[in-house]
């Protein structure tokens, strides 16, 4: 696994949960919406998305509910729980943090 691979498994939570704090999404969608808000960078496979949603519903940070749209196929879609909301303000402050203090030991603070 790559360095770049290893930095964006450590972030996948968070970018999920701030994904859903716009809305509910279904699980491709998730993934297109990541990848466009990223301008490709982040790229998420469904090896990665549905283990990482289920144990976040597992965990309580989010629901889901089987919704069918006219015209389209049945689609999980998830949301944000209160504590899926509290866990991202809490995780968007850390890696705040963590990256201010990488870019101050990389010398690139501005």
């Amino acid at each position: 696994m790559t360095l770049r691979d290893q930095m964006r498994k450590g972030s996948t939570e968070v970018l999920v949960l701030r994904l859903l704090a716009d809305e509910p999404m279904y699980g491709y969608q998730i993934s297109q919406e990541l990848q466009r808000r990223s301008d490709g960078y982040f790229e998420m496979k469904e090896g990665l998305l549905y283990p990482t949603l289920h144990r976040m519903q597992k965990d309580g940070l989010v629901t889901s509910e089987w919704r069918t749209l006219p015209g389209e196929r049945r689609r999980k879609y998830y949301a944000l729980t209160k504590q899926g909301k509290q866990l991202l303000g809490e995780g968007s402050a850390e890696w705040q943090q963590f990256m201010t203090q990488m870019q101050a030991l990389l010398g690139t603070e501005q």
